[in-house]
């Protein structure tokens, strides 16, 4: 028979075997969320070329990060309302709903639609299995597990592209959302029969106003990076009215907060100085990672000449590098109960990073940009886990749920504007370099500011040779703003305070940065 596995703090001891059930439950889950946009994409060409509809292809991405990003914050509240598990288990029946329903989409209204579902249940995993983890384990053995996240990410940033071709090809794109429901059957399966969270029952009621002014915030935040430069101008009417109402609702949230009675994301967490900061730089490196994804393969396709098929695998220097990292900072902080070394390394690493990335051009060789690669890998490693941890141990247990979803909600954001920002960089670089080389029409006849390598081959000589020197330019810009980025990060990480990890030992005091009363230990909150 199998251990249950019950809080940090209760009367019974967890055993090793059952957290390590349990946490191959949670991987799943976070396998689940992270895989799926990396499978679709390479599904797209496909299910366009099926159910038509080319000219909403966008918002099948779009609906699911709008619905991931808005659900993420109120997800956490209900966790720490109304019980962990519970919440956890509901957002895993979400996804695989919306996964079904998007296999059986018979246009592509419904497939976006689907994919929505999709999005509110994924909002729901990420949060479920990061909460989780801070529920059972304390932050200072919680380090001896960053490896299986930063592993787990690893995998679906590789192996997406690689899987969603493979299923495509040979079953179906269809089968790109139906794989998600045997795996999300064993996670369910597994995550009932061993996790025992306590039920809960808040007396105060949700915050729906906070909730509805956070959503309408984080959609037009959302849709503003999305479509800014790409839909619509940066000055055009549509982009200066999104903008206005992400403002006027950010602003009527904040007023609600203070008023509401259980605020589904209360202020008093950014109190902390060391919370603060950790969401200022999780946020960075959403900037830079997701950036870095986006653009790395594109150089390496259009400059190297790299085949569009192994796109994953173009990764792979700076995904081991931050899996490998990870793993040795989760070991060091375990054993030693010290981590402000490692935001300040991983910010001067990111820089560092960013910026050697930032010297490639069309002479660049493969191994040169891995070595880049790796050095902004090593930067990502050493922060890509830290943030969540130390930012779980800035708050109370009771508010684990909003500080973890918080943490999670911060980097998305980064994300957004990183690729937004980067992205619009790029093509006006790309564009400015054409002309310069080519001339006003020349540079309009050569087509899109992203060509693939088949597309790439068949260009004249000079026209192709343009254009690989204009998207080293175009990267060479990207990167550089990433690098200026980072610098933030890098000077955010030495303001740091190192507060003893809870579970640290019997002797370990407690505290916050600011001095404010310590977490209380898990126990507090989680005892039956």
């Amino acid at each position: 028979m199998v251990d249950t596995v019950k809080p940090a703090g209760t009367s019974e001891e967890v055993k090793p075997r059952s957290v390590r059930v349990v946490l191959m439950a949670l991987m799943i889950a976070m396998l689940l969320a992270m895989l799926d946009n990396m499978i679709i994409g390479t599904a797209m060409p496909t299910i366009v070329g099926e159910l038509g509809g080319l000219e909403h292809l966008s918002w099948v991405v779009t609906a699911y990060t709008l619905a991931t990003a808005a659900s993420t914050p109120i997800w956490g509240k209900i966790g720490d309302m109304y019980g962990r598990k519970g919440s956890f288990l509901t957002s895993i029946v979400i996804f695989l709903i919306g996964s079904a329903l998007s296999g059986m989409a018979q246009d592509m209204g419904q497939l976006i639609g689907f994919r929505a579902i999709q999005g509110l249940g994924a909002g729901g995993l990420m949060v479920g299995v990061m909460a989780i983890i801070g529920d059972l384990i304390p932050p200072r053995e919680r380090g001896k597990y960053q490896g299986m996240m930063a592993g787990v990410m690893a995998l679906a940033m590789i192996g997406g592209p690689l899987v969603g071709g493979t299923i495509t090809d040979h079953m179906g794109w269809r089968w790109s959302f139906y794989i998600n429901l045997p795996l999300g059957a064993v996670a369910l399966a597994m995550v009932t029969a061993v996790l025992h969270l306590p039920k809960k029952r808040a007396q105060g009621k949700i915050d729906y106003l906070g909730a509805a002014l956070l959503t309408i915030a984080i959609t037009s935040t959302v849709l503003v990076t999305t479509w800014g430069g790409n839909e619509y101008a940066w000055g055009s009417v549509e982009i200066l009215g999104l903008i206005a109402v992400g403002v006027l609702s950010t602003a009527a949230f904040l007023y609600a907060e203070t008023k509401a009675a259980e605020p589904v994301m209360p202020l008093h967490i950014f109190r902390s100085r060391n919370f603060t900061l950790m969401s200022v730089i999780g946020f960075l490196v959403g900037f830079a990672m997701f950036g870095g994804v986006l653009y790395l393969p594109l150089f390496q396709q259009s400059v190297q000449g790299a085949s569009a098929t192994n796109s994953g695998l173009l990764l792979l220097p700076m995904l081991l590098s931050m899996m490998v990292v990870s793993l040795i900072a989760g070991r060091v902080t375990t054993s030693s109960g010290k981590y402000k070394m490692f935001p300040i390394a991983g910010g001067a690493l990111m820089v560092v990073g960013m910026f050697l990335l930032a010297t490639m051009d069309t002479d660049t060789t493969r191994l040169m940009s891995g070595l880049y690669m790796a050095v902004l890998g090593a930067g990502l490693g050493f922060l890509m886990q830290i943030t969540m941890l130390v930012a779980q141990n800035s708050v109370d247990m009771k508010d684990m749920g909003v500080a973890s979803s918080s943490a999670t909600l911060f980097r998305t954001l980064g994300g957004s504007f990183g690729v937004a920002l980067m992205g619009s960089l790029f093509t006006s670089r790309v564009t400015d370099t054409m002309t310069e080389r080519l001339g006003p029409e020349a540079a309009q006849a050569s087509g899109s500011a992203q060509l693939d390598a088949a597309s790439l081959a068949k260009l004249p000589e000079a026209v192709r040779d343009a254009y690989q020197h204009a998207v080293a330019a175009g990267t060479h810009s990207a990167f550089l703003l990433g690098a200026a980025i980072a610098v933030l990060g890098f000077a955010a990480a030495w303001f740091v305070k190192e507060v003893p990890l809870r579970g640290a030992g019997p002797a370990a005091p407690a505290g916050t940065a600011d001095g404010e009363k310590a977490a209380p230990a898990a126990q507090e909150s989680l005892a039956h």
